[in-house]
């Protein structure tokens, strides 16, 4: 695609596949799905942490894209466990939005991710 800008930053988050971490299409970014990796590469215990870690890295992947949180107009959601981390991921989650201006959102169990995380979430964003 000729206007597609392709993001790959060396101090993004860490990367487990060969992606970029975010592909630009004229004023839409579609940020590739984020796994709670710290900046050493660890992954933290326990899924609100996790959770955070991903929303941080969310983040940093919107802004050296030169991006703001509040235009994510869609998120992805995915969970290893999704009955034991639905409502805890939930909790986490909503602090990421101003109440009434949620995105759309699709929250899904998976038997597994990479690096055996237990959340992943993308998120697709308008300018």
């Amino acid at each position: 695609m000729a206007n597609a800008v392709y993001h790959v930053f060396g101090d993004g988050p860490k990367m487990v596949a060969p992606y970029s971490h975010a592909v630009q299409v004229d004023d839409w970014l579609f940020v590739t799905g984020q796994l709670p990796f710290l900046a050493d590469g660890l992954v933290p215990e326990g899924i609100e942490a996790q959770t955070e870690t991903v929303i941080n890295n969310i983040r940093s992947v919107l802004d050296l894209s030169g991006f703001k949180e509040a235009e994510i107009v869609s998120v992805r959601v995915f969970l290893t466990k999704f009955e034991a981390h639905y409502e805890r991921m939930n909790n986490v989650y909503a602090k990421l939005f101003p109440e009434g201006k949620l995105p759309a959102r699709t929250c899904v169990g998976v038997t597994a991710l990479a690096s055996d995380c237990a959340i992943e979430i993308d998120v697709i964003a308008r300018r």
